[in-house]
């Protein structure tokens, strides 16, 4: 993992998290895990966590802004850091229900970090059901993203019931910097900026051919981000005013499931996960009462454009795809397929280049001009909601010998976006975990519900194309058959609760 040093400079992508965080945006992320096996005391926990801080020291810095808007903030020690602030310990009443550890979530992601001091938060949470206890992470955006978010969350974390030994390490902070300090880093920045660009030219001059190819795929790329921009995504429920007040639920399922839609109807596990997300949202449209005829929501999809070499490092290397979500089709094969479709002509296109283009572009822009671009970056126009996929470890982790039974991401809402739907897989797990403004969708168990019966319904679909034929034909023969019979299916709509 990359050292990081006092002082570091924010990247433009994590800055614009900063700029994006509103009275009603909160721009933490975070988890929900569970465990089974009696809590471990406060103290014994703040000792694990504290002999592991050094492999993040990130999450002993805090944020400076220099003054005058010299450039971007900085990350630098926290002199007055102090682990008692970022652990909270609370229990739930009895009898300790998912319903009440719901509400308690939701309460504690309503709240925004304090941006004085380390941009996290952990708690450690008794008195669930059966004597288990959970732990509920929340981080600011700036500090991790989605994807890298998932291995420094496991530092905590072990692969074996015993906790591994880990080297102690001494912390000692840095002086804190003077407004002079960071001005005179940010004017730094600024001098370094056109000797970079020198650089490229340089650099340019020497590979013309390369250089021509690589401005026109970027070209392209832009392009089709702006052409996208000037589609703007349908107006629904989804997209409205939003207050700072959450309402938390999840979705738990089993990867096997996806699996085997994807082996016996073909693409990727992710264009399963987001047929069903686009079936679910259908269904819970149409019980609202919203007619979803030739009806194609936006999903941001978020993607991780660091290099293998970058893995491990904090500080967001993303960029944002607009993936289609057909909740106008209600059968589910077909509705797979054109996922499926659309998605790869989406990996075809350049537009993930475009999007990583305009975040390098942002490293060159003053800050009121980043403040404009992050707001672009989250138009509603754009989409209308993010839905964010990530792979987590295939097998159990451990904390103090208690071992994790789930998962629960939780991702953020941007302002007029109500629903946020963040997807974790995890020992052979798959966790739907919904956020929503708390008075925009007070129904949010019927969007859980939707998508667990669109997953009921496309794993159906899944089973009975893989299903042998019956009859005095049966093997090879009988594919034409089954081939036929997923066509007619395709053509007729499936049957859905809310009509």
């Amino acid at each position: 993992m990359a050292a990081q040093r006092h002082k570091d400079r924010l990247t433009a992508i994590d800055a614009s998290f900063l700029h994006q965080e509103k009275h009603a945006s909160h721009m933490h992320v975070g988890a929900l895990a569970t465990f089974d096996g009696p809590p471990p005391s406060r103290d014994e926990f703040c000792a694990h966590l504290e002999s592991r801080l050094h492999l993040v020291p990130r999450y002993r810095q805090k944020l400076a802004f220099p003054r005058f808007e010299m450039g971007r903030p900085f990350w630098v020690d926290d002199p007055s850091f102090n682990l008692d602030y970022h652990v909270r310990h609370t229990a739930l009443p009895r009898p300790g229900s998912a319903e009440q550890l719901r509400q308690l979530v939701g309460r504690i992601f309503s709240q925004r970090l304090d941006r004085s001091k380390p941009l996290w938060e952990l708690w450690l949470v008794q008195g669930l059901e059966g004597g288990r206890f959970a732990l509920i992470s929340k981080t600011h955006h700036a500090l991790v993203d989605g994807v890298s978010g998932v291995d420094i969350a496991t530092v905590m974390f072990d692969l074996q019931p015993a906790p591994a030994e880990v080297s102690a390490d001494s912390w000692t902070p840095e002086p804190e910097p003077s407004d002079i300090d960071l001005v005179a880093e940010g004017v730094k920045g600024l001098v370094r900026t056109p000797v970079s660009l020198a650089g490229r030219a340089l650099g340019a001059l020497s590979r013309p051919g390369r250089s021509l190819e690589q401005a026109r795929e970027a070209a392209e790329g832009l392009g089709q981000v702006v052409w996208a921009g000037l589609n703007p995504a349908p107006d629904v429920p989804l997209n409205v005013e939003i207050g700072p007040h959450r309402r938390v639920w999840w979705v738990e399922s089993r990867l096997s499931d996806f699996k085997e839609i994807k082996n016996a109807l073909g693409g990727t596990v992710n264009d399963a996960v987001l047929s069903v997300v686009a079936g679910g949202l259908g269904r819970w449209l149409r019980g609202r009462g919203v007619r979803t005829e030739g009806m194609e929501l936006r999903a941001l999809v978020p993607v991780s454009i660091r290099a293998k070499d970058e893995q491990g490092t904090l500080g967001n290397r993303i960029a944002a795809m607009r993936g289609p979500l057909p909740v106008y089709i209600r059968d589910p094969v077909e509705r797979l397929r054109t996922v499926q479709e659309a998605m790869g002509n989406l990996k075809q296109s350049k537009q993930a280049l475009g999007a990583e283009v305009i975040a390098g572009l942002q490293d060159f822009a003053p800050p009121t001009l980043l403040a404009q671009a992050s707001r672009l970056n989250f138009s509603t126009r754009l989409f209308n909601l993010i839905v964010t996929n990530v792979p987590g470890p295939q097998l159990p982790l451990y904390l103090l010998g208690r071992e994790m039974e789930t998962v629960v991401p939780i991702a953020f809402l941007p302002e007029h976006h109500a629903l946020a739907i963040a997807i974790l897989s995890y020992n052979g797990k798959v966790e739907f975990g919904l956020l929503a403004d708390y008075d925009a969708i007070p129904d949010l168990e019927d969007v859980g519900r939707d998508l667990e019966e669109s997953l009921a319904e496309l794993l159906a679909a899944a089973r009975k194309s893989a299903a042998p034929a019956s009859g005095a034909n049966g093997g090879e023969k009988s594919r034409p058959k089954r081939a036929a019979a997923r066509e007619r299916e395709a053509e007729a709509p499936a049957a859905d609760p809310h009509d």
